[in-house]
């Protein structure tokens, strides 16, 4: 299988209130966008035509909104394990809408 087009570890992902792991892993390869707990269990996964992603109104540049095929997980890319920041953020924004226009 080919290299991923987008991963990033040490991932925060929460739906709404609810935290589902603190370091988790959001991988884009294959055409599809996977949400990974820690332990490499799927919390989620859907091909990129069914995810939209931008940046929440509220909150710090660190952080994303991912919606997977209606569910909406709030994404705070950078932090102990994976590449500090906004650029991370960003560029995940970027992958999705970039993969979303090649294959849509």
């Amino acid at each position: 299988m080919a290299e991923p087009e987008f991963t990033a570890t040490g991932v925060r992902i929460g739906r709404r209130l609810r935290s589902l792991t603190r370091a988790g892993q959001v991988r884009i390869t294959g055409g599809r966008l996977e949400l990974l707990t820690s332990y490499g269990s799927e919390i989620d996964s859907a091909p990129l035509g069914e995810v939209r992603a931008g940046r929440p109104w509220f909150g710090a540049e660190d952080r994303a909104m991912a919606a997977v095929d209606g569910r909406r997980y709030l994404l705070r890319l950078g932090g102990q394990g994976g590449e500090a920041g906004p650029p991370t953020a960003r560029r995940f924004i970027e992958a999705v809408r970039a993969a979303t226009s090649r294959t849509g």
